[in-house]
């Protein structure tokens, strides 16, 4: 492979667009749907609290000029931190810095069952590459703001997982993925599930550094084929000065069921839109979200339930702690499409306030287009109840022990619903120590 000229501009303008991502090594497909992508990133407005789904969001802390498409794997490589590796015995791991793969494993007798952990990128022109292009951008709704047209423009590296039909991998797969200081990591994840598979996914976001700038403009597309099983985790656990854009959508085909789990607890700012389709009868999905912001963060998350065919459920349960000046936002729609009768989905959001100058906002909504459904949905924001911190007291404990041991509480709930032993005490743990001591004024 040739490395680009590191004399050229490497940010995400024209030249390095035509000059860094465009020469790299593809098929002539995607070449064409990169170009397509990047005129439509030239065309589209940077995203502004004019447009409803940015409302809340403000960006004038953001500079993409500050960060580089492309910048070279530092060597010697460094130590990748993770909170879940030391936790998880592993049928295969991939590990990436900056989106690009620098080590992958897989046990033989996988290997020769058919199931593919590898690179994206790497694949696009390997022996997966008819698979890749039927699935690849058809879920990514890569026109929809300016970051996801980037994304689709410049992306390089990624993670393509594929769990041959029938397979039963018994132990997870994890991808950890790494942020250098003040890098960019725009890499995509495809995963397909085939017919009458499982498996357990586990994505872990990570900076090398905890106090540099980093960059993650993302997107992920899962396919979950009829009668297929999938556990996913997404643990975002950037430091607190990364900037986090993603779309992630997965589809869920007949017959078939998904586990979503997502920890949201690192980042400076992240908007995120999470959205889950069932399209066959008997397709059933649980999402689950984990969302604890402190000092100054901003943790915006949109979740979509799409009911597209009949006898299909969903169960999305989110909660939220947030201390200091943070700002949680969380906007949910289960939408039932005509003809998708019997559907039954379910949303709910809660969040517990832990400081005075904290702010949350929580919008459920329901589109329902067809008839004979159940389909509820709530939201809650309130206070630490100071009975419930005074009552531990009196017990022996400190403020702070007792702060730890309601917001332990709270979030006991969506933790159960976490069918990954590690993954439950991982997020849990990691909460109780970023929870500090909180006192009201009133």
């Amino acid at each position: 492979m040739v490395l680009p000229d590191l004399k050229q501009d490497l940010h995400f303008t024209a030249e390095g667009f035509q000059n860094v991502i465009l020469p790299r090594p593809q098929p002539e497909w995607s070449r064409e749907f990169r170009s397509q992508a990047f005129q439509t990133f030239q065309e589209l407005p940077w995203p502004n609290r004019s447009m409803e789904e940015w409302r809340r969001t403000e960006l004038r802390i953001f500079r993409l000029e500050n960060f580089v498409c492309w910048a070279p794997v530092p060597d010697p490589l460094p130590e990748i931190p993770s909170a879940l590796a030391p936790r998880l015995e592993t049928a295969g791991r991939i590990v990436t810095l900056n989106g690009r793969k620098i080590s992958s494993s897989l046990e033989d007798d996988l290997v020769r069952k058919g199931l593919v952990v590898e690179c994206l990128e790497d694949s696009l022109s390997g022996p997966h590459e008819e698979l890749i292009r039927q699935h690849l951008w058809t879920l990514f709704d890569w026109r929809a703001d300016k970051f996801s047209a980037l994304h689709a423009a410049f992306w390089t590296g990624g993670t393509f997982i594929y769990v041959p039909r029938g397979l039963k991998v018994e132990k997870p797969i994890l991808h950890v993925a790494a942020l250098a200081s003040n890098q960019a990591d725009v890499g995509h994840t495809l995963i397909v599930v085939d017919e009458e598979a499982e498996a357990t996914v586990v994505t872990e976001t990570t900076s090398l550094d905890p106090a540099a700038d980093g960059l993650f403009c993302g997107g992920i597309e899962i396919f979950v084929r009829p009668g297929a099983r999938l556990r996913y985790v997404n643990f975002q656990n950037w430091n607190q000065k990364t900037f986090h854009f993603a779309r992630q959508k997965a589809e869920v085909a007949e017959r078939a069921f998904m586990e979503w789990t997502l920890g949201a607890l690192g980042g400076r700012l992240a908007k995120v839109n999470q959205e889950v389709v069932l399209n066959g009868p008997e397709s059933e999905a649980i999402v689950n979200g984990v969302m604890f912001a402190e000092d100054r963060q901003h943790l915006a998350y949109h979740t979509r339930q799409d009911h597209q065919t009949a006898q299909t459920k969903s169960d999305l349960l989110y909660k939220g702690a947030l201390q200091d000046h943070a700002h949680l936002v969380w906007r949910g729609m289960i939408r039932v499409e005509p003809g998708a009768i019997r559907s039954d989905g379910y949303q709910r959001n809660d969040n517990l306030m832990l400081s005075d100058t904290a702010r949350v906002d929580c919008i459920p909504g329901l589109e329902i287009l067809a008839d004979d459904v159940r389909c509820t949905h709530g939201a809650t924001a309130g206070r630490v109840d100071e009975e419930e911190i005074f009552y531990a007291q009196t017990r022996g404990l400190t403020r702070r022990e007792a702060t730890r041991l309601v917001v332990t509480g709270f979030f006991q709930q969506v933790l159960d619903r976490i069918t990954i032993d590690s993954v439950r005490e991982a997020l849990g743990d990691i909460i109780q120590q970023r929870v500090r001591e909180y006192r009201s004024r009133d």
